[in-house]
């Protein structure tokens, strides 16, 4: 029920998100009851690191558009954040801008006996995400995947530092 409750959140904010400069990464509603997170994950277009200042432009948006939508309005405690250097990877292309760097992968089902890895995203072919785990090369189907985020290593620390990537 809350991935139908964040799809619906997510189509409501993302125009206005999008047109205030920055770019939605995730809508991820956790606890239950009247002690809800909507935690909202967002980046800013121009690929400089989001501050205070960015989570509170967007708090205040998607605050009054929740607001105006009684089947949201009070219904949860808002969070604003940006993804961070070791983000969640939740779009396709996600995995195709950050190819070359580790990701810790949860799939929804095993495949080749394994349903959670870590490894190396090789990169995107189509729907499909390859990684180079320490048991071989895998290809998982986009949908497949349950969850993704990238790992803190030394290599993504310094492509972040170096503006290769955002954080």
């Amino acid at each position: 029920m809350s991935k139908v409750i964040e799809q619906k959140i997510g189509d409501l904010i993302a125009g206005d998100v999008d047109a205030a400069g920055y770019e939605l990464v995730r809508v991820y509603i956790s606890g239950a009851g009247k002690y809800s997170a909507l935690q909202i994950m967002a980046e800013r277009k121009d690929g400089a690191g989001m501050n205070v200042d960015d989570c509170a432009v967007i708090s205040k948006l998607v605050s009054v558009m929740l607001e105006a939508d009684k089947d949201l309005a009070d219904k949860y405690d808002l969070e604003v954040s940006s993804p961070g250097i070791d983000r969640p990877l939740v779009r396709l292309a996600d995995y195709a801008r950050y190819a070359g760097h580790v990701a810790k992968v949860e799939l929804s089902a095993a495949k080749e006996g394994q349903k959670r890895f870590q490894g190396k995203i090789a990169g995107v072919a189509g729907d499909v995400v390859g990684f180079d785990t320490d048991k071989g090369k895998l290809a998982v189907a986009f949908g497949e995947i349950e969850k993704a985020k990238l790992v803190l290593t030394d290599e993504l620390l310094k492509a972040a530092k170096s503006g290769k990537v955002s954080h």
